[in-house]
């Protein structure tokens, strides 16, 4: 086959989104899946794998095997990823370089979350608690074969995201990591948290308006800055700077599915003038665990993934005409806009969904509605869109550069192995804050240290329920520590960051000198 009828291709896309009955992600991931093979041509009889995104809503040990049998895909390799909303660009990535190397023909990518429905059904087993699920447990078992098939396999990174030192302090929840992560951005500004909350409704207005007029976004309404950023009862603080119109929206059934095959086999099935080509992909890690970060406020892993990236293309950030930024909280839209050196105002926009607040945030899932979105725009007018990838704690990363036209290089897979070294090797050795804490008991000296990273989580009773920091000793290494009670309660609004703090008692906890 010559080269250029290898270039992989987005062929056909599909998104889904349920409002009112009760789904399952399977049957949300079937619809749309069915939207992509609709168009698809005699495509669907040549899918030989079928890739699922990780679900957090309860989908049984083999959705993809699920879906593929009612979908009439047979017979097919079936998976399901690892948690990450990476790992969608990352399945485009690998299937592409498959399709370019000859290994794979046509690989049908699908996702869905209905935390929506689950909440729900646990209205109405629960008399009427309405608690969204945790991620990664399973709550449902609406999907479960029977054990009719076997499980599907799991692929990709599976490395838990939190460390022992996150887990002893409780900073867990990405509503309050990434919000630590925002205070180093604020602190860097300038900024007291109320300013920089005001800055970041200014930065993500922007998204509303795109969310509303998008199709499938769960909430398609513009709104002003302030609507974002001022405190409300129906706009609370969820963990200092943010508000809750600032945090991804995982309350949502939503569901995407994309088509990547060979041009030459789109030519074959006559789906070929629909192709949008995949030019380029790489992926890389930030240091893993949050606390051993240097500067928890910025991504050298977003910077290494986007430029080989782009260097693979043999193009320029100024080249692209399209952007989607993941988003799931502002903290890492600010990150990547730094990474590609690009304004937080760049007059392209920085989403073509809307974002994870207001497009929605359907688990694992958000990247693949990007996908399609970004597919479908450059099918319509052309041009090079750049689509970036998190998961965890914005620790794994991925990024993928899509063309109207083909690439004149072919597909190429950017190599980010000496970037990743070299980040790697600047990780902070984390300090056992117990340790700590004992060694100021038997009286050697006072120990202190220097917050490098602090939020203050809103309670719903309006005051502050916790509000964990990560400090940096004299001697170069990170704590992450709880605040003590004495001190929670005059921490309000305060970013800590900069400040002296000290550590006692069992457990550990800071004091504020």
């Amino acid at each position: 086959m010559p080269a250029d009828d290898r270039i992989p291709v987005v062929v056909t896309t599909g998104q889904a989104i349920e409002r009112d009955a009760t789904t399952s992600p399977v049957e949300l991931a079937v619809r749309a899946s069915e939207v992509a093979l609709e168009q698809a041509g005699a495509l669907r009889s040549r899918i030989g794998l079928v890739s699922m995104v990780n679900v957090f809503s309860g989908a049984g040990a083999a959705p993809a095997a699920r879906i593929a049998r009612q979908l009439g895909l047979s017979p097919v390799r079936t998976e399901v990823t690892s948690i990450g909303g990476n790992t969608p660009q990352w399945l485009v990535n690998r299937a592409a370089a498959w399709i370019a190397a000859g290994k794979a023909e046509t690989v049908l990518i699908t996702g869905a979350e209905t935390q929506r429905s689950i909440r729900r059904l646990n209205t109405q087993r629960s008399s009427g608690s309405a608690g969204l699920p945790l991620p990664g447990r399973e709550q449902s078992n609406w999907d479960d074969d029977g054990g009719e098939l076997a499980p599907d396999p799991i692929v990709g990174d599976d490395r838990p995201g939190a460390g022992p030192a996150e887990l002893n302090a409780g900073l867990v929840a990405p509503v309050h990591v990434y919000a630590l992560f925002e205070s180093v951005i604020a602190h860097r500004t300038g900024r007291s948290f109320a300013e920089h909350r005001s800055a970041l409704g200014e930065l993500m207005a922007p998204f509303t308006e795109v969310a509303s007029k998008h199709p499938f976004a769960w909430f398609p309404q513009a709104r002003a800055p302030a609507e974002l950023s001022e405190i409300s009862t129906d706009n609370r603080l969820v963990s200092e700077p943010y508000p809750k119109r600032m945090c991804a929206m995982l309350g949502v059934d939503q569901g995407a599915a994309v088509v990547v095959t060979s041009l030459e086999t789109a030519r074959a099935a006559g789906v070929a003038d629909g192709a949008v080509f995949c030019w380029s992909g790489a992926e890389a890690c930030d240091i893993w665990f949050p606390a051993a970060r240097p500067d928890p406020g910025s991504s050298p892993g977003i910077r290494a993934a986007a430029s080989a990236a782009l260097e693979a293309s043999r193009i320029t950030v100024d080249d692209v005409t399209a952007i989607d930024l993941y988003s799931c909280f502002p903290c890492v839209v600010e990150m990547a806009v730094g990474a590609l050196g690009i304004s937080e105002h760049d007059e392209r926009g920085l989403t073509v969904t809307g974002g994870l607040p207001y497009f929605g945030g359907p688990g694992n899932n958000y990247t693949l509605h990007a996908i399609a979105t970004m597919a479908d725009r450059l099918r319509e007018r052309g041009g090079i869109g750049l689509v970036t990838g998190l998961g965890w704690y914005a620790t794994k990363h991925s990024v993928g550069i899509y063309g109207g036209r083909p690439p004149e290089h072919g597909w190429q897979t950017g190599d980010t192995q000496v970037a990743q070294r070299a980040i790697d090797a600047a990780a902070v050795e984390v300090a056992d804050a117990a340790e700590v804490a004992q060694h100021a008991r038997r009286g050697a000296t006072v120990v202190g240290a220097t917050v490098v990273g602090a939020t203050v989580v809103g309670g719903r009773n309006g005051k502050p329920a916790a509000a964990p920091v990560i400090a940096r000793l004299d001697d170069g290494r990170h704590l992450v520590l709880a605040a003590g009670e004495a001190e929670l309660r005059a921490l309000a609004g305060t970013n800590l960051v900069g400040e002296r703090v000290l550590v006692s008692g069992s457990p550990p906890r800071y004091h504020v000198q």
